[in-house]
């Protein structure tokens, strides 16, 4: 009995049985176990969770302004945490509600002043009547203040850190900060000290 030789195209070629796998398919079985391995456990499980721990650092609290001498679209400077340059925020209240806005109508919000692509200063980049940050004078990112300061164009691939605030009575009060300021390693450690 002669083996005839085999067609690359079947799987099957007279008494011998063997299986074809293509160059795509080899890498496509073989990325996905390689995602798989490599996922955290939290997402190794049937769909992606539903919520996210935000990166927040809480500090000592400080009054920064008071809610009744807001201006509607004129931002007020003020540093927090830290009082160095990259420290620098701005608060502005705006004409819409913002997600993590306070006062009556949930618009007042604060945000660092540095782009968070190269640290392009922000000062005097605002379009409060629209709830934009921007553009930055570098790179032409920018920041939509009512959504927690995410992009919305531009070279950036984090949104703003953005001041958490709390109001006592007629003082607005920042209590932390949520995401990382460009220019630090950690927003916990004192860059002075």
């Amino acid at each position: 009995m002669t083996d005839k030789p085999c067609n690359p195209t079947q799987t099957t070629c007279g008494e011998h049985s063997r299986t074809i796998v293509s160059r795509r398919d080899f890498l496509k079985l073989g990325s996905a176990a390689v995602v798989t391995i490599t996922l955290p456990k939290y997402l190794r499980k049937v769909g992606l969770p539903t919520t996210f721990q935000a990166n927040l650092a809480q500090y000592e609290r400080q009054a920064i302004a008071r809610l009744s001498q807001l201006k509607p679209n004129e931002p007020v400077a003020f540093n927090y945490p830290w009082d160095d340059s990259a420290s620098a925020n701005f608060l502005i209240m705006l004409n819409e509600p913002a997600g993590g806005g306070i006062g009556p109508d949930q618009n007042v919000v604060a945000f660092n002043s540095f782009c968070t692509h190269q640290g392009g200063p922000l000062n005097g980049q605002f379009q409060g009547d629209k709830g934009i940050a921007g553009p930055c004078p570098l790179h032409w990112t920018t920041f939509d203040l009512t959504r927690h300061g995410m992009v919305i164009s531009g070279h950036a691939t984090q949104g703003l850190p953005q001041i958490l605030l709390e109001l006592e009575g007629d003082d607005i009060v920042a209590t932390g900060v949520m995401g990382l300021i460009f220019g630090y390693v950690d927003n916990k450690e004192n860059p002075a000290g």
